[in-house]
C-alpha cells in the first residue's frame, strides 16, 4: 500500500508565542498516533518546516487542519508524493528547534530564510526532504 508524504512550510502567526509550540507538539503527537501519521517538524527563526507521512486521507485531513490553524501563518505546500516506506517511522512527530548556529552550519537550512518565497522554496526539489531526513537521522 502506498503512503502519502507531504512537506509544507509556514510562519508562526503574529501574537503566537514560541512557548505555544509545546502545545502544538503535544496535540500533534496525540492526534498523529491515533491516525497513524509519522513525521518531523523543524522550527527556526519563526518558521516551520514539516513532513507528514501516512495514509492519504489522514495526511490530507491533518494538513487541512494545519492550514486552518490560526497559529500558522502563510502555509505553503512544497511537495507531496506517494512512497512505499516511511522515512520517519520512529516519530509520531519528531521535533527540532534549530539555533542560529545550526542554520549557519547546515547549508540546506537556508530554506528557512525563504519560506515566504515559493520560487526559492520550490526551485530545488528534494532539498526540504533531505534537510528533514538529515535532522531525523543524524540529530544534527
Amino acid at each position: 500500500m502506498a503512503l502519502l508524504q507531504l512537506i509544507y512550510v509556514s510562519t508562526l502567526a503574529a501574537g503566537t508565542s514560541e512557548a505555544e509550540i509545546v502545545q502544538i507538539l503535544e496535540t500533534s503527537v496525540r492526534r498523529n498516533t491515533a491516525v497513524g501519521i509519522t513525521g518531523m517538524l523543524l522550527f527556526a527563526q519563526g518558521n516551520f518546516m514539516q513532513v507528514l507521512e501516512g495514509e492519504r486521507g489522514a495526511v490530507e485531513e491533518t494538513y487541512a487542519r494545519i492550514v486552518r490553524d490560526p497559529r500558522h501563518d502563510w502555509v505553503l505546500e512544497i511537495d507531496r508524493w506517494e512512497v512505499e516506506l516511511r522515512d520517519f517511522l520512529r516519530w509520531s512527530m519528531g521535533y527540532r528547534h534549530l539555533s542560529a548556529d545550526e542554520l549557519a552550519r547546515v547549508p540546506s537550512a537556508e530554506l528557512f530564510l525563504h519560506v515566504r518565497d515559493p520560487l526559492v522554496i520550490r526551485a530545488r526539489p528534494g532539498l526540504a526532504l533531505d534537510l528533514l531526513r538529515d535532522f531525523a537521522a543524524n540529530n544534527l
